[in-house]
């Protein structure tokens, strides 16, 4: 089991950038992959982006593919979610997650962190 830490949330105007951070502890985190999915008010969690353990492979949503990047640093068992060129639709609640494998499926997650608000004004 992995202990995940999300932060790097906030406000920001369309056009701007923000960087999230998953800090893990309690677990080896170089073996897990690492997810980022999201939940806005009333819509169900969505997958976002998922980085292979190696950091070699990486998947994103249709949505945010060529705005957003994702990275980990395995020496600061960190994961980090880079993203560019918000729009209002972005807004949500920001989640990382840790799995065996590396999916866009949310019920391959078992650890969640709590979750950071990010909100894109117009």
């Amino acid at each position: 089991q992995v202990q995940l830490v999300e932060s790097g949330g906030g406000l920001v105007q369309a056009g701007g950038s923000l960087r999230l951070s998953c800090a893990a502890s309690g677990s080896t985190f170089s073996s897990y992959a690492m997810g980022w999915f999201r939940q806005a008010p009333g819509k169900e969690r969505e997958f976002v982006a998922a980085i292979s353990w190696s950091g070699y492979s990486t998947y994103y949503a249709d949505s945010v593919t060529g705005r957003f990047t994702i990275s980990r640093d395995n020496a600061k068992n960190t994961a980090y979610l880079q993203m560019n060129s918000l729009k209002p639709e972005d807004t949500a609640v920001y989640y990382c997650a840790a799995s065996e494998v590396v999916t866009g499926k949310v019920d391959e997650y078992d650890d969640w962190g709590q979750g950071t608000q990010v909100t894109v004004s117009s």
